[in-house]
């Protein structure tokens, strides 16, 4: 006959076990990319982390360690522990108490401030990993990303193709991304390859990187975008010279062309899009995308800026911003301006017309005239 103490132990560890599985579970459904990237750019990002990591380690393991040490030292039935009623300050253990945080917060500091500045999205790659540097001959491949409803767009300048959900690169090649939005900001983000970055519509933001080990990485949006953001996600292929040569012939011979009619309809919203690739790039497509003027008419905001600005300088009355002012004016109409064409604008008088004269008091009571 079984105890009945040896039972309940029996079954208390059976529902231990129980309890521990579904947590092995999950945990062996974790991906941890971001600890073992391929990218030189987010190595770094996992160096500076681990790092960080450790050192405040240094502090919060002795704490929990000596808070344990402490609850069970001093407790009420310890009969052999000091008991001090009237101690109030030690200044060799004050010393210990501040000095140990303050020195791993100027560690801290120190690296954070190095690794903002060296890790950089708009920094230029320097070095190819650890041990290489960059061949000055080594062209970064541009790469134009267009983050969409909800999808993602690419568009290689280089080689005038584009793709839908599909990202490529060749190995050890520096890649410089340039990065916008059409409606809803987003975050392009590969954690393979470095951090992740905003795109936002009408504005452009870059990111430099590198790809260091062939194959294939996840990529998608961390910033959520509404309907279909759980679907927006994109393939990142990490490709030898020769597979990278043929993934972009196999673009080219797609035989669709991405111009300003198609990319009108690619915009519209939709979920779960599956990749596309383009032959062909219309002329300006991704300016137009940028500056947000791709549908037939629209005025492109940095025209719209350019204006703004120029009406401003205009309105301070300065000669030479009204000069430029008329310049653009007669430029879009296709007509020349003279050199010394009378100017008109804010502050300024029109050909052939005196400028009304503004009466006050002084001038009043010296011509003798009513206000």
């Amino acid at each position: 006959m079984i105890p009945i103490n040896d039972s309940f132990s029996r079954r208390n560890s059976a529902a231990r076990i129980l309890f521990i599985l579904p947590a092995l579970a999950l945990l062996g459904a974790c991906n941890a990319v971001v600890l073992d990237p391929s990218g030189y750019v987010a190595a770094q990002q996992r160096d500076l982390l681990v790092i960080s990591v450790v050192l405040m380690l240094l502090i919060i393991l002795p704490v929990m360690a000596l808070t344990v040490l402490f609850a069970w030292r001093y407790r009420h039935t310890n009969t052999e522990a000091t008991y001090e009623p009237d101690w109030d300050h030690s200044t060799q253990l004050e010393l210990l108490i501040w000095s140990a945080p303050l020195l791993i917060i100027i560690c801290l500091g120190a690296i954070t401030w190095l690794g903002t500045h060296t890790l950089d999205p708009y920094r230029k790659i320097e070095r190819i990993d650890a041990n290489r540097t960059l061949d000055v001959a080594n062209k970064p491949l541009e790469v134009d990303v267009v983050a969409m409803d909800w999808k993602w767009l690419f568009i290689y300048p280089e080689y005038g193709i584009a793709t839908v959900n599909e990202l490529a690169a060749p190995v050890d090649r520096p890649l410089q991304f340039k990065i916008t939005a059409t409606d809803v900001m987003n975050s392009f983000y590969i954690p393979a390859l470095a951090g992740q970055i905003y795109a936002m519509p009408g504005m452009e933001t870059t990111l430099h990187a590198v790809i260091n080990e062939p194959g294939a990485y996840h990529g998608f949006s961390a910033n959520y975008s509404g309907n279909g953001f759980s679907g927006m996600d994109f393939r990142f292929l990490g490709l030898d010279d020769a597979g990278f040569r043929q993934w972009v012939a196999e673009a080219k011979s797609s035989g669709r062309s991405l111009d300003r009619a198609t990319y009108r309809d690619l915009a519209k919203p939709s979920e779960n899009v599956p990749v596309k690739r383009y032959a062909a790039v219309g002329d300006g497509l991704y300016p137009a995308i940028l500056n947000m003027c791709v549908e037939p008419g629209a005025t492109c905001m940095g025209e719209m800026m350019r204006r703004d600005a120029r009406t401003a300088r205009g309105k301070s009355g300065t000669h030479e911003a009204g000069r430029h002012m008329m310049q653009d004016k007669a430029a879009s109409a296709d007509e020349p301006v003279a050199a010394n064409a009378p100017l008109t604008g804010a502050g300024l008088s029109a050909p052939g017309r005196t400028p009304p004269r503004r009466e006050t008091a002084a001038t009043a009571a010296a011509t003798g005239q009513s206000l």
